[in-house]
């Protein structure tokens, strides 16, 4: 499943990926010092992995992890239930226009590297690496 906004073939441009990491920062940052004025969400320590923005730069996507990874599906209805306090508060901060509406999904990154890691630990993969690289 790709996480691309854009058409195939093509990235992100500069400036989506400068304002995708402004946000990350900024999001980090409020969520880090617990500046919404929720208590179920400022309880929980989240990491925002990645950020993608819509070349309009309307929406901007946030891949978020709870730390330990448990509870994942509430951080995400958490999150979005304050989504506005939080685009308030993301466009005080940065130099932008406009602040882009936020969307939350949960960031599976770490699992598919976990699996990745699996299945190269497993005996007939490995075999089948170590007999590639001895052909070569």
């Amino acid at each position: 499943m790709s996480r691309s906004p854009v058409p195939e073939g093509r990235g992100p441009s500069q400036r989506q990926l400068r304002v995708g990491e402004l946000v990350r920062r900024t999001l980090s940052e409020v969520l880090a010092r617990g500046d919404v004025h929720d208590p179920d969400l400022n309880r929980l320590s989240i990491t925002v992995g990645e950020v993608r923005v819509s070349p309009d730069l309307k929406v901007a996507t946030a891949y978020v992890l709870p730390l330990g990874g448990s509870g994942q599906d509430e951080v995400v209805d958490l999150l979005a239930r304050n989504r506005g306090e939080l685009r308030r508060m993301i466009a005080k901060k940065m130099a932008l226009k406009f602040a882009p509406d936020l969307r939350f999904r949960l960031d599976e990154t770490f699992d598919r590297l976990d699996d990745t890691r699996r299945m190269f630990s497993q005996d007939t993969v490995r075999r089948d690496i170590e007999a590639d690289d001895e052909e070569e």
